[in-house]
């Protein structure tokens, strides 16, 4: 399948870098590939930036048939654009096609259409520290048919943003409480996948973190309510004495490229790393002991995120002298090292565009 272009007769002007909001101002051009029972993917292309012609009727507008993933390219110091590790986000992205009902698409084409797409958008890339371009693709459902029954007519979309360094001011610890009432997801479910109903669905209790003064909520698993899973939007990992552990993937936890990554990088350091059910009352006893020093959120905006107050019920646990952890630290200068081409790429993660 050949990508055809039609290249934008209005450019936009470059927003000043210093004032970048995220997920606010897009490039002047867009991937569109369509699906259709029967035929197929079909009609690739890259087109102007600008509003989908789309039914009222649309599947994904009634019964949520949609799937998205995030990942950025990166400006080098040489002025070079490269990408860190996209194939795991289109894996993912067709795992979560798979559990929505949704049709696959090819990974490699997919792939090559991404970088075309950044290639011709390169000027977007931002040049500052820290900064870069956030890469949105998602599939919808779009037949126009009220039925509850899975959609004969799909759009996969690769849609660029420009955003700012995500710790402006530095990398601040977040403060975070465990939430009780609420549950995210259940095995089963669709918690393994990107979807946009479980951001929907976990929307309250953000809200509800909001207005008590913390950043995010940790959530506990939906079945017994006692083993964590994740923080908000990010996986999450504990430093208990010698062992650090993050909840180990069983169908309800998003399985984080970050994620992975730490964990791989952790390895190839020689840590004792271990994925397994972590219940937040051995947690607790962990902290009273001494043995919980430090916890941290791993995703694709912060890549790190150090949590320096964790709150259970009553209790308020002070991780790292509420300040930034020394492992979590060095796993964010390494990784970011990586995506920005400061430090070696020992794993062959980033893929060059330009």
């Amino acid at each position: 399948m050949e990508i055809t272009l039609q290249r934008t007769v209005a450019p936009k002007q470059k927003p000043d870098e210093n004032s970048l909001v995220f997920g606010h101002q897009f490039t002047d051009h867009m991937f569109i590939m369509d699906w259709e029972k029967g035929a197929g993917w079909h009609d690739a292309r890259i087109v102007p930036y600008g509003p989908l012609p789309l039914s009222p009727a649309s599947n994904c507008l009634h019964y949520s048939q949609e799937t998205f993933e995030g990942l950025k390219a990166y400006r080098t110091a040489e002025g070079s654009i490269q990408l860190f590790r996209p194939q795991e986000n289109f894996r993912r992205l067709n795992n979560s096609n798979e559990r929505l009902s949704m049709p696959k698409f090819d990974e490699d084409f997919a792939l090559e259409a991404l970088k075309t797409l950044v290639e011709l958008e390169k000027d977007w890339v931002p040049y500052g520290d820290g900064r870069s371009l956030y890469i949105r693709p998602f599939m919808i459902a779009t037949e126009p048919n009220l039925g509850a029954h899975s959609s004969t007519e799909y759009k996969f979309l690769i849609i660029l943003s420009p955003v700012g360094a995500y710790y402006e001011s530095g990398l601040n610890p977040v403060s975070i409480y465990v939430e009780t009432n609420y549950v995210r997801a259940v095995r089963g479910g669709t918690g393994f996948a990107k979807t946009g109903g479980n951001y929907a669905a976990s929307m309250i209790a953000q809200d509800e973190a909001a207005r008590a003064g913390f950043s995010q909520v940790l959530w506990l698993d939906g079945v017994e309510r006692r083993y964590i899973e994740e923080v908000g939007a990010m996986n999450v990992f504990f430093v208990l004495g010698d062992e650090i552990v993050t909840p180990a993937l069983q169908g309800s936890i998003l399985p984080g490229i970050t994620r992975k990554s730490v964990i791989e990088i952790l390895k190839h350091w020689g840590y004792k790393v271990s994925e397994r059910r972590l219940s937040v009352e051995e947690l607790s006893a962990a902290y009273d002991k001494g043995e919980f020093t430090e916890m941290f959120g791993s995703g694709t905006a912060a890549v790190i995120s150090p949590v320096g107050l964790l709150r259970y019920q009553e209790k308020d646990m002070v991780l790292s002298g509420g300040k930034i952890g020394e492992l979590s630290q060095k796993l964010y200068d390494e990784l970011t090292g990586i995506q920005w081409g400061k430090r070696p790429d020992p794993f062959n993660w980033i893929v060059k565009v330009c």
